[in-house]
């Protein structure tokens, strides 16, 4: 067993954050897909979170953060600011929790994710990317209206219940007798790759835990070869629309630093490559920065050969016209 018990979540925090989201989130499956194995020569699992509900793995951190909002402390409602997928799940958790939920979101978000936040009931106020602070934004409105900030991932409650993603890996993994040499995840902040870790590490602590980032959006990658919080120096976009912070959390990172093995990259061709696969051998949507792990694996950067391996598909949420010309 690793000793979490120093690290801003543990293992226990994250197994009452389980307790929390069963009646509410989706336990997503382990697949495995054999033309995957015969093309990397692993054995791979994939975790397909664009099950979960909202279509990503970010309600589990949202209603396990929102549920731990006392009663009397919920009349103000919540503000997030995301440029979808944490929009989605705080927008859905307020919607069950039957509180007023106001989300900052960029104005080049994909449509199809601003429509989806204002379908649960959310108030979407936009934000120019490049001239604006989302941050700033979200605390003004919810000092303003005495509402909670719900972070996308820097917060221990949120990273807690991105967690549960791991423990249901090595909860599974370990049903079919397995143990995994390798877990990649999509990163931005890193609040579901912390998560990952902490659980993942609980029951596996031999397991190599790795980032996975579009190239040039490598914030991970370069923070966890320095050892210390470092920016990307990316300009302009990114298919990965999702996976655009520009340096890792404080929180997350306490973690990350500890618990990964190191990050890897793929480029947006490959990304889109890995989209159009799990369109042909699976059937499944990915979004382009929820294949951004298996983006990694297919194009060789990470060598997996003889190794069994877990990539997490993080989301599935993009816009169709987008999607229809990745998978072409």
């Amino acid at each position: 067993m690793t000793d979490s018990d120093d690290l801003p979540v543990t293992a226990a925090d994250i197994d009452i954050a389980a307790g929390v989201l069963v009646p509410y989130a989706v336990r997503t499956p382990l697949l495995s897909c054999p033309a995957l194995d015969a093309v990397t020569g692993a054995r791979v699992l994939l975790k397909p979170e664009m099950l979960q509900r909202t279509g990503s793995f970010k309600f589990r951190g949202a209603f396990n953060k929102m549920s731990s909002i006392p009663k009397a402390a919920r009349g103000g409602g919540v503000v997030a600011f995301s440029s979808g997928n944490h929009a989605q799940g705080v927008a859905a958790a307020a919607q069950i929790l039957d509180m007023r939920a106001t989300i900052v979101m960029p104005a080049d978000a994909p449509l199809s994710k601003r429509e989806r936040t204002r379908g649960y009931g959310a108030e979407v106020v936009l934000y120019d990317r490049d001239r604006e602070d989302r941050e700033a934004i979200a605390r003004e409105i919810a000092a303003a209206r005495g509402a909670t900030l719900v972070p996308p991932y820097d917060d221990p409650w949120v990273i807690a219940g991105q967690g549960t993603v791991g423990r249901e890996i090595a909860e599974d993994l370990a049903g079919l007798g397995l143990a995994p040499d390798i877990v990649v995840a999509p990163v931005s902040g890193g609040g579901l790759i912390a998560g990952i870790a902490v659980a993942v590490k609980a029951r596996f602590p031999q397991a190599s835990i790795i980032s996975a980032e579009p190239d040039a959006f490598d914030d991970h990658a370069r923070s966890l070869a320095a050892g210390h919080r470092e920016p990307h120096s990316a300009e302009g976009r990114t298919i990965c629309d999702a996976l655009m912070a520009s340096i890792p959390g404080e929180l997350t990172f306490a973690i990350n630093r500890r618990l990964l093995a190191r990050g890897v990259t793929a480029s947006d061709a490959e990304i889109a490559q890995a989209v159009a696969f799990l369109f042909r051998e699976l059937k499944l949507v990915a979004e382009p920065g929820g294949a951004v792990a298996l983006a990694a694996l297919l194009s060789g950067r990470l060598d997996a050969r003889g190794k069994t391996v877990v990539i997490v598909l993080s989301g599935g949420n993009v816009d169709a016209d987008l999607y229809a010309r990745l998978i072409v």
